[in-house]
């Protein structure tokens, strides 16, 4: 077990006001005092009621959960950093197990799988739906299967995030945790926790289809510096077998029955042909220039 003065209990919050006392005192009860709530500007209370239950508040000075969870982090000391969301969904029981991978040197950055034991109703179908998706298109990107890259309880050295270049400002701050762990080569895994429903006094603050087309972008955009080749080559693929079609129709129209010819349709095909060929080149070539920094970078360390 960890000790409780080499631990930080991040919540960020948003009118939790419902939960966030329970989820405090479920820390504290176990011994781990150093709380910290950082709140985007609750109406509700919920700054009032976490200090009454012994938590250190700070107000954000801008928006979202991304850019809370980056100002805090400037502000912390203590070794480990415990997160999670104030709603109730996680549970305090399961902080030994998220930070012990972190205590015994094994990893440095721990996922909580909510799918592992999740209890009924505390995800709907569209939302499981959505976050299996995300899963499938992180492992396809960057070759890692973290199980869950969208849980909100987290555990990691705060050394290890020191480097991280996180930019979200809303919800796809999970997701560039998760993918700069794979870009920086972060010892990284896996533990089962348990995953509850919401408390029905409570509203949730993530929109599915607004957050979810966020993290999606996310994924493809980080995919630039961590996945080169996939970012470039599958616009360049996308591309070529657009050329490549439209040139099919051309040679299609022009040595069939019609003959007909398609002069700005040819010129459009080879364009697309010749650009998705050089998106793929630069594709590649940027790849090797990351697995080359990446080399150097373990051989500094």
């Amino acid at each position: 077990m960890a000790d409780s003065e080499d631990v930080c209990v991040l919540i960020p919050t948003l009118n939790e006001a419902e939960t966030i006392g329970e989820v405090i005192d479920g820390f504290t009860d176990r011994g781990y005092e150093n709380v910290l709530v950082v709140d985007g500007n609750s109406s509700d209370g919920t700054t009032d009621i976490a200090s009454d239950h012994g938590a250190r508040v700070m107000c954000q000075s801008g928006s979202g959960k991304g850019q809370a969870v980056r100002e805090a982090i400037q502000h912390i000391e203590a070794e480990y950093v415990l997160m999670l969301d104030g709603d109730g969904t996680y549970r305090p029981e399961d902080a030994d197990a998220m930070l012990e991978p972190l205590v015994n040197g094994e990893y440095e950055h721990v996922i909580g799988d909510r799918f592992a034991d999740m209890e009924e109703g505390a995800m709907s179908r569209f939302n499981e739906f959505g976050n299996g998706l995300f899963n499938w298109v992180f492992r396809t990107i960057h070759g890692k299967d973290f199980e869950d890259i969208l849980s909100g309880y987290r555990a990691f050295t705060r050394e290890s995030v020191e480097n991280f270049y996180l930019d979200a400002d809303g919800f796809g701050v999970e997701t560039e945790l998760a993918v700069e762990c794979v870009k920086h080569g972060v010892p990284t895994t896996v533990v089962p926790i348990r995953y509850e429903a919401r408390p029905d006094e409570s509203d949730t603050n993530l929109h599915p289809i607004r957050d979810g087309g966020v993290i999606l972008i996310t994924l493809y955009q980080l995919a630039k510096t961590s996945n080169p080749l996939f970012y470039f080559g599958s616009v360049g693929v996308l591309s070529s077998l657009i050329g490549v079609i439209i040139g099919a129709y051309v040679g299609y129209e022009w040595f069939g029955p019609a003959n007909t010819s398609h002069e700005v349709l040819a010129i459009v095909a080879a364009f697309a042909i010749l650009f998705g060929v050089q998106l793929l080149m630069f594709g590649v070539l940027s790849d090797l220039i990351v697995t080359l920094h990446r080399e150097q970078m373990r051989r500094m360390k």
